[in-house]
């Protein structure tokens, strides 16, 4: 294969409107893998938090200025996708409904919206956050341990993965079918039904021995003593997986344990505590780095539990989801904006991923407006009160 192909959403061309993490994610995916994404902010200007800003630019509009509407209904035609980060209802308030004007302009147009909770019912109209989709969605109760209330998992659960990674799907399968049917079309995501569909195996499961019973006590969060994660001599931390018998017995023979020590039966739950307790205290006989050197290049499933401070150390480099062999994705590292990210045999994810420089509203999008249409300021465009907005002089 041939160095720098081009990655495969070279070409599609996203308006982004400004949001907070879900929206941004599913935009920075699409940019990794080639897509030219345009952040749409608010004028005034407005101090941004956004980090997810990997390869986009920004333009500042104010949506409620009529010269500011007709200036992004003018963009409309010339983009493959939007993505509606806002509440049901807003896009439609400020005259740019998905429907009823955005697929008028543009027939071939992929309205991408993501909410929090889904667009009917009788949360449709609240506010929340990550812990409030998760929790309505019956995944936040699956976390925590046993006796104990249920913990949130950070934000990864509903924002990103049952959020802006499904948003990016949804994106991808009404592209795909937009090559067959040359049609656009409406894309709903929400993070409710979103990480629900990642909660598939516990809910299934529900009636089977992984699953049934209390959280915290079952196999797989964190009831088994041999699926969980163990203190050492030096206060980190490595994970245990052995969950086959196999594997079972590589973990007993690193710990230098033999059957008959243990203090009971891996296949008794009743033992599951005693066996616990016993792990713990071998744990803590050695530092973690002496149970790497015993582990490492075996099968009993015994890992270390890395901090991302000690990943950024060790010179981790952030690799793309997925790796596409003959249209790979481009390089996170900074400067590397325009390189696709594999050489030779199409392997390999450069950059480092840790540092990202921050795209102050505004930023390069009026360049891309130039690359897009060939716009410039003073003739198409204006800027008034920190915003563009759409010249009555424009001949488009």
């Amino acid at each position: 294969m041939a160095a720098h192909q081009q990655p495969p959403l070279a070409g599609i061309r996203v308006l982004e409107f400004a949001g907070l993490a879900p929206g941004p994610f599913a935009g920075m995916l699409l940019a990794d893998y080639g897509a030219t994404v345009l952040r749409l902010d608010r004028a005034p200007i407005q101090p941004s938090g956004d980090q997810l800003i990997r390869r986009k630019s920004s333009i500042c509009v104010n949506i409620k200025s009529p010269s500011g509407l007709a200036l992004i209904k003018k963009l409309i035609p010339h983009v493959d996708v939007v993505i509606d980060p806002f509440r049901p209802g807003v896009l439609e308030k400020a005259g740019l409904g998905p429907e009823e004007v955005l697929l008028k302009l543009n027939p071939k147009l992929v309205v991408s919206r993501m909410t929090g909770f889904r667009r009917d019912g009788k949360y449709s109209m609240m506010a929340g956050h990550d812990i409030n989709y998760i929790a309505v969605s019956g995944v936040l109760s699956l976390f925590g341990r046993k006796g104990e209330k249920p913990y949130p998992p950070g934000n990864l659960v509903g924002d990103f993965a049952g959020g802006g990674a499904m948003c990016f799907l949804g994106i991808l399968l009404a592209l795909f079918s937009r090559e067959k049917t040359g049609q656009g079309q409406v894309v709903e995501a929400n993070m409710v039904d979103g990480s629900a569909v990642l909660a598939t195996m516990p809910r299934l499961g529900l009636k089977t021995e992984v699953w049934k019973r209390e959280r915290g006590t079952n196999m797989l969060d964190g009831g088994a003593p041999f699926y969980g994660t163990y203190e050492t001599k030096d206060g980190k931390y490595v994970a245990v997986g052995a969950i086959e018998p196999q594997f079972y017995a590589a973990l007993l023979k690193g710990l230098s344990l033999p059957p008959s020590d243990l203090p009971g039966s891996r296949d008794n739950r009743a033992d599951w505590a005693k066996l616990t307790n016993f792990f713990t205290t071998v744990f803590k006989s050695k530092n973690r780095s002496e149970w790497e050197k015993i582990f490492d290049g075996t099968d009993a499933c015994v890992t270390p539990v890395f901090t991302h401070a000690e990943l950024e150390a060790q010179g981790f480099d952030q690799r793309p989801a997925v790796t596409l062999k003959s249209t790979p994705a481009y390089a996170i590292q900074e400067g590397e904006s325009d390189r696709p990210a594999a050489v030779g045999q199409g392997i390999g994810w450069e950059g480092s991923g840790w540092d990202q420089t921050p795209l102050e509203p505004g930023t390069g999008g009026e360049e891309v407006l130039g690359r897009w249409l060939g716009w410039s300021k003073g003739r198409q465009y204006d800027v008034e009160k920190e915003g563009l907005v759409l010249k009555d002089t424009a001949r488009l």
